[in-house]
């Protein structure tokens, strides 16, 4: 048995086996070692191998997906090594081979998902500065390609998000160090373009690629080969009807880099949680496969205004309508379609999928019937139409409420057929075929005492008294002599004893015939099944984002080809939901109007401000309707944000130099159509250095990227540059100090702001009161020693008034002459009237 595991072992070295044994699944040698450890398994030995003993650690069979999916996220592979044969009638070991592997990006099991995610696999092939991206989500069906820069690899993984990436083992792995997924590494001749092109063409069964946009010369050909090599491998050389082969371009999509998709936080926080983050606001989805298209949606902002059209007037027909409501009840009783067309592909469907299809494809006519009469949900609607002989199928064959497995029986419904329907009768009416046929006999014989019975011992039989033996027919055949009677055997009872005993098992064979038998009717339907599933998702996110708007007073944005982004009352989508009483604001951009200059005190809003601006119009570029009371908005191909602070210590980059590269990104690629979102640039510096940078790229920002820019600053002189500039304007969100609070206002004004209030938010902070005390003083002694400055000064020569000192106030003057060591208790009183009196 060993040396048959240490071949198997021999062929997945990089993998744990699951090597079966009876009821359990065992791992041996340092698989051993690190499942224990993974998994927090007991460790043991048995046998010896060389004089050592061999470790060994197991888990239940029936129990095995949740170790998959703890061993999964953890980033591991796994090859499920499955027993054949009968052990009674083997000799030896029994037969066995690995059934399937699974891997990260391979997953189509319902345990192992993450429902509102897509599981993608990626292949990487890189090639002089450029790169080919194939990437394959098993579960959906979707396969695509994009060839780009090596430079974009961040921004192309951060949208795909991979759970594994495939590589040649010729490519050097310096590229894919820092990905933070499972990398495997596969023959170079695997991702050879033209072996790749053979075997696309054969698994599509066209002539060429042409027809699906790929052009011979695309280099991630190869990597689309490799991953159906790599595919086929994993599953035990089943390879999946696939959706398609469809060719991505960068002009599809707004742009939005790595650091923008964190800063805006549109499905996982800057602190990595699932909420609270866009996605998590707006996923009201019915089902898993609305809530992954809609996550999609979020990732993947269109930039062609006709599509986006489209969308928005498919909400619009259903709040015209109020058709929304009636969709989510109908959709809430949907299941995954998606996910369970892939398991069937992949002939790893089970019962409950099948009973959950059919239950599914049953609401589809009311799915269609409650769709507004519009030219895109007819669209949709025929999509909502796949064949009625699929949910015929399933009705007949599959139970009303199916067993979890197969193994357990209770699967196929009764009717479905004869055969099976007679083996269940003779396990459920075996006590009743026994006493009938012991009627029968009886009068047949005329011997009144005949019984027929059963023992584990004898089996089925008759028995007669010694006394009646001469009454024995000629077709009984002695069985088995007793005391004082003999048992005999029919033909008939024996045919029916083989079929008793055996009629469990026979059942179960039975049943796992007509369910793979139904597994393999269901192939040529599952093209029509995606398409369904499609239908469904889009209706579900349309459905949702109506509801949504509705409930949040939202609006459908306009858009324009002109140069301008022009909202009014606009609200930061999350934040809104998170607090009462928003205050709105709103923002206008245009040919002369480029760059807004966003001064004021800390806690005072700006960074909200300016995120609320780009989800805005992140939102309008997904189809949805928008939080503000109108949005008009151009033409936009890109969205950078420079927000935050944080460094890269495993990177060797400083939090400056984190923010200077993300500067360097944006200011290399931002074009007069890019939103800019620039917060606190040049503050991880010195003073004079960090306001000379700020300066600086603020006017190429200006006189280069002419992009449209939200720059909020604490650098006071840079307001100097709407004197400058005509395309520059100052606003502010200001703030009020009384006494020893601050109240910020939060409303976006014209102008700059006068300061920044630190020391007062720092007060607020919960920063020592001794501290403030100094800063104060501190603060006051650096403006004095600065005459004609306000407050910070002015390296770029700003005239700014100084501002006249107020005469002191009698009660300051009186305050100032007292020594607190030199009152008594009673003269403490009465000077506290007296300053309330003065007051």
């Amino acid at each position: 048995m060993m040396a048959q595991y240490l071949k198997l072992k021999a062929d997945h070295p990089d993998k744990l086996v699951f090597y079966r044994m009876g009821d359990f699944y065992e791992l041996f040698y340092d698989d051993a070692v690190k499942a224990s450890k993974l998994l927090d398994i007991t460790l043991t030995t048995r046998g010896q191998s060389a004089g050592q003993p061999i470790k060994m650690a197991g888990l239940p069979y029936h129990a095995c997906e949740g170790y998959l999916a703890r061993l999964v996220k953890l980033g591991e592979s796994v090859a499920i090594c499955e027993q054949f044969g009968d052990p009674a009638t083997t000799k030896g070991p029994l037969e066995r081979k690995v059934v399937r592997i699974v891997t990260p990006g391979t997953l189509t099991d319902a345990a192992l998902l993450d429902d509102k995610q897509e599981n993608r696999l990626l292949a990487i092939v890189a090639l002089k500065g450029r790169l080919g991206l194939a990437w394959l989500s098993l579960a959906s069906g979707d396969f695509a390609l994009m060839d780009t820069d090596v430079e974009r690899l961040p921004t192309e993984l951060e949208r795909l998000r991979p759970a594994e990436v495939v590589v040649s083992a010729d490519t050097g792995l310096a590229l894919f160090d820092t990905l933070g997924v499972p990398v495997r590494q596969m023959p170079p001749w695997q991702f050879d373009r033209d072996s790749a092109i053979r075997t696309l063409t054969r698994h599509f069964s066209t002539h060429d690629l042409a027809g699906f946009g790929v052009g011979d010369d695309m280099l991630a050909i190869g990597g689309a080969g490799a991953l159906l090599e790599y595919v086929r491998t994993t599953q035990g050389g089943v390879l999946p009807p696939l959706a398609g082969l469809r060719v991505e371009h960068a002009s599809q999509y707004i742009e939005l880099d790595p650091a923008t998709r964190r800063n805006l936080e549109l499905t996982e926080t800057i602190r990595g949680e699932v909420a609270p983050t866009l996605f998590s606001l707006l996923d009201q989805c019915a089902t898993s496969m609305g809530s992954r298209t809609l996550r999609h949606w979020l990732h993947h902002p269109l930039r062609q205004h006709a599509a986006i059209l489209e969308r928005q007037s498919a909400i619009t027909a259903l709040l015209d309508t109020g058709a929304a409501e009636v969709l989510r009840e109908t959709l809430s009783g949907i299941s995954d379609i998606e996910r369970i067309a892939a398991r069937i592909a992949l002939r790893s469907a089970r019962p409950r999928d099948l009973s959950s299809l059919r239950d599914s494809l049953a609401l589809l006519p009311a799915l269609r019937d409650a769709l507004p009469q519009t030219e895109f949900f007819a669209g949709l609607s025929q999509a909502l139409l796949p064949d009625s002989e699929i949910h015929a199928q399933l009705t007949a064959a599959v139970q009303l409420e199916p067993s979890v497995v197969l193994r357990e029986g209770g699967v196929i419904a009764d009717g479905y057929s004869a055969d099976l329907d007679e083996l269940r009768g003779i396990q459920a009416n075996c006590g009743e075929y026994l006493q009938r046929m012991e009627l029968l006999e009886r009068e047949r014989t005329g011997i009144p005492t005949l019984r027929v019975e059963y023992n584990r011992v004898a089996g089925f039989f008759i028995e007669i008294s010694n006394a009646n033996v001469d009454k024995v027919p000629p077709e009984y055949r002695r069985r088995q002599t007793m005391k004082n009677a003999e048992r005999y055997i029919t033909p008939e009872l024996k045919a029916f004893e083989e079929k008793a005993l055996s009629a469990q098992d026979r059942a179960l064979a039975l049943e796992k015939q007509l369910f793979e038998a139904l597994l393999d009717r269901l192939q040529p339907q599952l093209a029509s099944l995606r398409l369904a599933a499609q239908a469904v998702a889009t209706v579900d996110v349309l459905a949702c984002l109506a509801a949504h708007a509705q409930a949040r007073g939202y609006v459908a944005p306009v858009f324009v080809d002109e140069v301008r982004i022009d909202i009014d009352a606009g609200r930061h989508p999350v934040v809104e939901a998170q607090i009462d009483d928003f205050i709105p604001n709103g923002v206008a951009f245009g040919p002369m109007r480029k760059l807004l200059l966003i001064t004021g005190p800390n806690m005072g809003g700006k960074s909200t401000y300016m995120r609320q601006v780009a989800l805005i119009v992140l939102l309008a570029h997904v189809g949805s309707y928008v939080p503000a009371t109108s949005a008009v908005i151009g033409k936009v191909d890109r969205i950078f944000t420079r927000i935050g602070a944080s460094d890269d210590l495993a990177g060797g980059r400083s939090t400056f130099m984190v923010e200077m590269t993300e500067t360097a990104n944006i200011l290399n690629n931002a074009s007069e159509h890019s939103l800019v979102l620039m917060d606190e640039v040049g503050r991880g510096t010195s003073t004079f250095d960090g306001l000379a940078l700020a300066w600086s790229i603020a006017r190429q920002l200006i006189e280069k990227n002419r992009a449209y820019t939200l720059f909020a600053t604490h650098y006071f002189e840079l307001t100097r540059l709407a004197q400058d500039y005509a395309m520059v304007a100052n606003v502010h969100l200001d703030a009020v100090e009384h006494k020893d609070r601050i109240v910020f206002l939060h409303a976006v004004q014209e102008g700059p702001a006068s300061q920044s209030y630190g020391v007062a938010v720092a007060q607020l902070a919960g920063v020592p009161r001794e501290v403030i005390r100094q800063a104060k003083r501190k603060l006051t002694e650096l403006e004095q020693s600065s005459p004609g400055h306000a407050h910070q000064g002015d390296l770029f020569s700003v005239p700014i008034e100084v501002a006249v000192e107020p005469e002191t106030h009698p009660l300051v003057e009186k305050m100032a002459a007292i020594d607190p060591d030199d009152l008594s208790p009673r003269a403490a009183l009465q000077l506290l009237f007296e300053l309330k009196a003065m007051l």
